[in-house]
């Protein structure tokens, strides 16, 4: 395993046949899993700055791409929330099968890295979200989105964050609601921390107050950054997510 960032992937094969990629680092302390967001992958701004800051650290990181998404096999279209939770689980499983793990999860990623908090329990030292997004199948679309992904299937948008448009499927959208988490306690109980901008066009900075009400961990805190968009990726906000990734791993290394 070499300190490059860009070595290429390796691959785990799901059970289908499916190869998910990922970049394993070793080293010291709780393993940082990155859990991208929506249409993102393991080479995203703040997945590099954080394997940088890993790398020069002698920390330990998995990064990963959910199936479709990425360098990762699959169709985009063919995900959901559940089946990417459980490419998530699968490689966590096979590359970290114990230890400590701290997981960081980016808006959809956030979402992701509740559920997984809760399933794999004291396993779970800390939990980072950036713009965490939970539940974004019920408040993050209107009553005539949710209508036309009933009806059509699927639902196209513009997007400012790629040249890609915005696809949401009646398969992830149905996963979603399925997982809801922000109405009733999230049986969570690691350290918190959730990095959310209030000029975030995306994801209300609402949101992470209350996940912050309704994770059962007594140990959470919520940082609004002031002036922060959604992908919260300007030099202050690297900084503040190293920084914050660093106080929750230090008192287990």
């Amino acid at each position: 395993m070499t300190d490059a960032v860009f070595d290429p992937p390796l691959w785990l094969a799901r059970p289908d046949g499916l190869r998910l990629a990922y970049r394993h680092r070793a080293g010291n302390g709780p393993t940082i899993v990155f859990l991208p967001g929506y249409m993102s992958d393991m080479m995203g701004g703040k997945a590099l700055a954080l394997d940088a800051w890993v790398a020069r650290e002698g920390r330990a990181m998995l990064r990963l791409d959910y199936a479709g998404c990425g360098e990762s096999d699959g169709a985009f279209e063919d995900g959901t929330l559940a089946s990417w939770r459980d490419d998530a689980r699968l490689v966590i499983d096979a590359l970290v099968p114990d230890g400590p793990l701290v997981l960081v999860g980016s808006s959809m990623g956030g979402w992701l890295a509740l559920l997984l908090a809760q399933a794999l329990g004291d396993r779970v030292a800390g939990l980072v979200g950036i713009a965490a997004a939970p539940d974004f199948t019920d408040w993050g679309f209107d009553s005539a989105q949710k209508a036309t992904m009933q009806r059509e299937g699927r639902l196209v948008e513009a997007t400012p964050y790629g040249d890609q448009p915005y696809v949401t499927t009646r398969a992830f959208w149905e996963a979603g609601e399925a997982l809801r988490l922000l109405d009733a306690p999230i049986a969570v109980d690691c350290s918190v921390r959730l990095l959310q901008g209030q000029d975030d066009p995306d994801v209300p900075w609402q949101i992470a107050l209350r996940i912050a009400e309704r994770v059962r961990s007594a140990d959470v805190q919520t940082i609004l950054v002031k002036g922060g968009d959604h992908r919260l990726s300007r030099p202050q906000d690297i900084a503040l997510l190293i920084e914050t990734v660093a106080r929750l791993t230090e008192p287990h290394l």
